[in-house]
């Protein structure tokens, strides 16, 4: 391998599109950041998988001041009370064990206090994937730990916190009480399999996918239990979850086909010419069954991968029909899947483009699929917030939902235009000083999304939009090319798709470069370094 320099133009920016899809095409599981939950679960329910002391010791190295673990606004309830009941059950695995490293108590009577504060004063908790099975589900283990502890020689942070309140459990003793007297388990509950407890372990109607259980790490663990007497594919998976070193791992694993559609639809959206490798095409449309498309093996189709799927494919000159979207029709808006309890833009945009692109371009477009665009693009327009953005519950940040929206609403619903209109007015009013967006900081990633909304609408320039995307391009340029954006996305925990997000910003330079001139657009930004096979 060796390094070349790319400068950050037209074509520099269609290299590095290629390098990433590079390097996409040979990663078969995606490039997704390590999860404080997910890795807390293997501490505790698998010690004798590999890695396990550097597990714990990147579990410590990433709590923060206060004691907590994750971002703000109630997503450290989550990664916090997962971190402090694996270490409370390593301590207890070594009670007896003087060679434990005094970083692990120190750790649980910090991450103890934290609760306490949660405790005393309890945040909203954010709309993750079966947060509300968690919780309580962690609570109880916790509460077991501190009462074992409580006849015996403990610490004096033992006191700190005295037993946790489980919250609402409501669901989590419905679910188990249904279990118990042998009903199915839900196939989208698979993925938080650990919440279920011991009593489920090996439960002889699950049977892993590709080795996995719900495409997670901890709910695999959690049904296997042990390393012992089992599918030595499941064992492979996991092994293969914690990476070469074995270390900490992601929520979910693997999101091949995720990575693939976000990366190639972010890429073909904004027109920066890409012309992936067949064999990558060809496993993308193998993706799509009937039933629509997977984020991974184990987890039931939904509207969001399927509909990002069929635009990406469509996209690059390869369409498939729309039909399987039909199964996530609700009459008003689409589900992500069936069942589900609440309601995602970000989903329904997609939707919007899948439709959208066959209703104006494909022979087989009908009536019913530009009746369904129009529908769902007023359905958009009245999930807009005053302020003249959207949230999402699959994203931390509103700048991608309003991005995803945005980039429906401008080319497929055009009749909604006062509504991209109002978003491009809040993206202007909230960027920081630095020429950054963001929720909590400026990051690569928000400030990709603004400038798409800025720069990717088919509206004329105004000066004061030039001006905020100048500022906001320069903000990428000074920013290191291959740093890895803060976790914003929803999965158990937050995470970060490093190549998805790598697209977005790609996206957004190439959208620089069309609208502002390549000379304009990124005379003041630094070439970008990346690896390019000499062979």
């Amino acid at each position: 391998m060796t390094t070349t320099t790319v400068p950050d133009t037209g074509d520099g920016l269609a290299a590095q599109a290629r390098h990433l899809l590079s390097t996409m095409e040979r990663d078969r599981a995606g490039g997704v950041t390590p999860s404080v939950y997910e890795t807390a679960r293997l501490i505790s329910d698998a010690p004798w998988l590999a890695g396990h002391r550097r597990r714990l010791d990147w579990l410590i190295a990433a709590q923060h001041g206060d004691g907590s673990w994750g971002a703000g606004d109630g997503y450290a309830v989550v990664p916090t009370v997962s971190a402090v009941e694996a270490l409370l059950a390593t301590l207890r695995r070594h009670e007896a064990d003087d060679g434990l490293a005094p970083e692990v108590p120190a750790a649980a009577g910090r991450g103890l206090a934290a609760l306490a504060a949660m405790v005393a004063a309890p945040p909203r908790l954010p709309d993750t994937p079966a947060a509300d099975l968690i919780v309580p589900a962690l609570a109880d283990r916790v509460n077991e730990h501190l009462a074992w502890f409580a006849g015996r020689r403990a610490p004096a942070f033992w006191g700190a916190v005295g037993q946790l309140p489980a919250g609402e459990r409501g669901r989590l003793d419905r679910l188990r009480s249904g279990l118990a007297r042998g009903g199915p388990i839900p196939t989208k509950l698979l993925h938080a399999y650990e919440v279920l407890g011991p009593a489920l372990r090996r439960r002889a109607d699950v049977v892993p996918v590709a080795g996995a259980v719900g495409a997670s790490p901890a709910a695999t663990a959690a049904w296997l239990g042990t390393g012992e007497g089992v599918d030595p594919s499941v064992t492979a998976y996991l092994l293969e979850a914690v990476g070469r070193p074995a270390g900490p791992v992601p929520c979910c694993t693997p999101v091949a086909v995720f990575e693939r559609a976000w990366v190639l639809a972010n890429l073909t959206r904004v027109g920066l010419p890409v012309h992936p490798p067949e064999a990558l095409v060809g496993e993308l449309m193998a993706a799509l069954s009937g039933a629509g498309a997977a984020t991974g093996p184990g987890l039931p189709a939904d509207a969001d991968t399927t509909s990002v799927v069929l635009y990406a494919l469509a996209r690059l000159g390869r369409p498939v029909a729309p039909d399987s979207l039909a199964a996530f029709d609700l009459g008003s808006h689409f589900c992500t899947w069936q069942g589900e309890d609440g309601r995602s833009t970000t989903t329904n945009a997609h939707v919007l483009e899948a439709l959208g692109w066959h209703a104006q371009h494909s022979p087989g477009g009908t009536r019913r699929q530009a009746a369904r665009v129009a529908a769902l693009g007023v359905w958009l327009r009245e999930r807009q917030e005053p302020a003249g953005c959207w949230g999402d519950r699959w994203h931390a940040s509103p700048y991608y939902a309003t991005a995803s929206v945005v980039a429906a609403l401008d080319r497929y619903a055009p009749a909604e235009g006062d509504a991209v209109d109002r978003a491009v007015d809040w993206v202007l009013a909230t960027q920081r000083a630095d020429g950054s967006w963001g929720r909590w900081a400026g990051t690569r990633e928000e400030t990709a999304y603004a400038l798409q909304v800025l720069l990717g609408v088919r509206r004329p320039l105004r000066p004061v939009v030039v001006e905020a995307a100048h500022r906001g391009l320069r903000h990428l340029g000074s920013a290191d090319p291959d740093a890895i954006d803060p976790p914003l996305w929803h999965d158990k925990d937050l995470y970060a798709p490093v190549r998805i997000v790598r697209s977005a910003v790609l996206a957004a330079r190439h959208l620089g470069s069309v609208r502002l001139g390549p000379d304009r657009a990124v005379s003041r930004e630094p070439a970008v370094s990346v690896m390019i096979s000499s062979a």
